[in-house]
């Protein structure tokens, strides 16, 4: 009996060994093993209120570069809107100028073809222009070189432009000289250039007082009068009718010129006939004359427009009752 209990404690006490030895062995092999992150075993649903915040905000950026850009759109709609009407309107204004260019080139050939005619007018009115710068003692009271000097007031319209200043002033003097002593005496003088401009600013819109000292301080200033020109006398003549238009005066426009860079000579005459219209009889109350410096002649690439300075003024004057005298020389 006490042997079989010593061989059940023995048994016990090795079973216990054996346990303890594996429970250590385990033991040993966790703190050998390699440290690490503990296995996920079960994935938690992640916060999303910062994602739909996160998402919100970026829509809140997009939509404000799309207001941007819709802005943007708009602006850019308009400026195509501006520049097709931009576009429709230039169109329409090729098509008048192609059109008026049509008419132009049309009125220059018939200019041409009488050019010839203008060099045997000018040499046959060369007489008529020695006439008229004569001396008082060979001046008839009513009628010089074919121009009427029964005027109380005269105006002169002078191209002060390059081919006139440069080439023909000389001339230009001596031919003012020659119309102010077929005036000896006259109620007021004016002076200007073609673009209207005065030669003597205190008198603008005023007429210059008839007095030899007056007459000899025109002629000084005159030699030295070279404002701006556009080599157009239009704009002159239109500025002394509309100032100096007076149907109790008696006035007389005398215009010297070279050229006639303008577009459209019907155009010309249509707006002086509208500002000097006629009485009863059919006479204008202002006379307009002119006297043609030949300059184009010197220079090719003018004489086109001196060809219709020339058929201008003949018709102007015509319609006018003045008279148009054409130089054979813009030279002393």
């Amino acid at each position: 009996m006490k042997k079989s209990r010593r061989a059940n404690e023995a048994f016990g006490i090795a079973f216990l060994d054996v346990i303890t030895c594996g429970f250590g062995a385990i033991i040993l092999l966790l703190v050998l093993a390699k440290p690490g992150d503990p296995a996920v075993l079960e994935f938690t649903p992640e916060s999303l209120d910062g994602v739909i915040a996160d998402l919100q905000q970026q829509l809140f950026e997009i939509r404000g570069k799309v207001r941007v850009m819709n802005r943007d759109l708009s602006g850019k709609r308009e400026q195509i809107s501006f520049w097709k009407d931009r576009v429709a309107r230039l169109s329409q204004q090729l098509g008048g100028m192609e059109n008026q260019e049509e008419r132009i080139s049309r009125a220059v050939s018939s200019n041409a073809a009488s050019k010839d005619k203008l060099r045997l007018a000018q040499q046959n009115l060369t007489r008529e222009m020695q006439r008229l710068t004569l001396q008082s003692n060979t001046v008839n009271n009513d009628l010089i070189g074919g121009i009427p000097v029964d005027s109380e007031y005269i105006i002169f319209v002078i191209d002060t432009s390059g081919s006139m200043f440069n080439f023909a002033w000389d001339r230009v003097v001596g031919e003012l000289i020659g119309v102010l002593e077929a005036y000896p005496k006259v109620k007021g003088i004016q002076i200007m250039n073609d673009m209207g401009g005065y030669m003597f600013t205190n008198y603008r819109n005023a007429w210059i007082k008839d007095t030899p000292a007056r007459r000899k301080i025109i002629i000084d200033r005159l030699r030295s009068f070279n404002p701006f020109s556009n080599s157009s006398p239009v704009e002159g003549i239109n500025q002394a009718i509309r100032t100096f238009y007076d149907p109790n005066k008696k006035i007389s426009i005398y215009v010297f010129g070279d050229d006639f860079t303008g577009n459209s000579i019907r155009q010309v005459l249509d707006v002086v006939d509208r500002l000097n219209p006629k009485d009863s009889d059919g006479i204008p109350q202002i006379r307009i004359h002119a006297i043609g410096f030949p300059v184009q002649f010197a220079n090719s690439q003018q004489r086109e427009t001196g060809i219709r300075f020339a058929a201008l003024m003949r018709e102007l004057s015509h319609r006018n009752m003045g008279t148009f005298v054409g130089l054979n020389s813009f030279r002393d």
